[in-house]
């Protein structure tokens, strides 16, 4: 589940203008404080909000930016809808300095015959004279995740406009109230929206009785309608 608050806009650039290119800078959640440079670049775009991010999204020239504006807010249900199918790219969860055994799945060394100490290490690392060095890339132990990691093709499955909410079917990097930026792609391949609910029987019927009377009616009322509008069945015992 993805919070998506409102993306502020806050700076268009042009290809035509000094920044040689054409994007859009957003200005995304709030803080308590925020450094003056902030304050000043979100009160130029006419913004009184003190916004703790801000980021770059690069556009093509076909994009219609007549809307993007300073000052103007992009709402989740503007981009995305149920069944769409997005990025998402974060920053993975940083788990320190760690071994080849967690690190790479490395099997780790022999179990006995007087092997101490060489449950989890690595092994040899070259061959000798030739090449007489290490090769770039080589598995080694070293710093675990802290990168950027991007998902793609993940499925939109519900939204919630009024929380501003992003449900996403599968995995998303990085830990709990981390900053993600969604992407959408386009559609799911072969997704059907699934069939609208209809209305029971005594629900139908109690809609009908609420707009004829304007006001509640009572469950008991409504359950004896149904009963003597229901038609009688006829059963034949052999």
């Amino acid at each position: 589940m993805v919070e998506v608050q409102p993306n502020l806009v806050t700076q268009v650039k042009t290809a035509d203008g000094k920044d040689g290119y054409n994007g859009v800078q957003l200005g995304i959640g709030s803080k308590k404080s925020v450094r003056k440079p902030q304050l000043g670049h979100a009160k130029k775009a006419g913004l009184d909000t003190k916004i703790r991010w801000f980021r770059e999204v690069r556009i093509t020239t076909s994009t219609n930016t007549q809307d993007l504006k300073p000052g103007t807010a992009i709402k989740l249900d503007q981009v995305f809808s149920i069944g769409d199918a997005v990025k998402i790219s974060g920053v993975s969860k940083g788990k320190g300095f760690a071994g080849v055994v967690k690190r790479h799945g490395f099997h780790g060394g022999p179990k006995t015959h007087g092997q101490s100490d060489r449950h989890r290490a690595p092994g040899a690392i070259g061959s000798g004279t030739t090449p007489g060095r290490v090769y770039k890339g080589k598995k080694m132990a070293g710093r675990m995740g802290n990168k950027a990691v991007s998902i793609k093709n993940l499925e939109v499955v519900e939204m919630d406009k009024v929380k501003n909410l992003l449900l996403v079917k599968g995995g998303i990097p990085g830990p709990a109230n981390s900053l993600v930026t969604v992407t959408k792609l386009g559609r799911i391949k072969g997704y059907t929206p699934p069939p609208e609910e209809k209305p029971s029987e005594e629900e139908a019927v109690a809609e009908e009785v609420k707009a004829s009377e304007g006001g509640e009616p009572k469950v008991e009322e409504v359950k004896e309608q149904v009963s003597e509008e229901a038609p009688k069945e006829e059963v034949n015992a052999n």
